[in-house]
């Protein structure tokens, strides 16, 4: 039995955070559904993306209480290094770039990124 069911993101602009999301879980192997709008891990666990009409239109802000930012693993420290160099150009930040990739602590090997929205995702070489 998998861990986590589902994410449900609820985003502003559903066209940019499809190709910034799209980018970071298709390199992570996670299956795009036809109709873009979820993506599926092998184990089963998905993630839904949407724009809801009961949202409530103020920036996203991860300082807040509520979830900080999702963590995800990788088992290969070139396919991190690959996503490190790529992910400007597919709309995310890196944040912590001066200390990469140990920003969480010497026995932590990870990279930090934000997308447009302001979403945190840590990417974490598992090992």
């Amino acid at each position: 039995m998998r861990a986590l069911h589902h994410l449900d993101l609820w985003v502003g602009d559903p066209v940019v955070a499809a190709a910034e999301w799209g980018w970071l879980l298709g390199e992570l192997e996670w299956d795009v559904s036809d109709d873009g709008r979820s993506w599926a891990h092998p184990d089963g666990t998905y993630l839904f993306m949407e724009r809801s009409p009961d949202q409530v239109d103020a920036p996203f802000d991860r300082m807040r209480a509520g979830i900080n930012h999702l963590a995800f693993t990788v088992e290969d420290r070139t396919l991190l290094d690959r996503m490190r160099a790529e992910s400007s150009s597919h709309g995310w930040h890196e944040l912590f770039a001066d200390r990469y990739p140990h920003a969480g602590g010497d026995q932590h090997t990870a990279l930090y990124l934000e997308s447009s929205e302001g979403f945190e995702v840590e990417i974490v070489l598992a090992g």
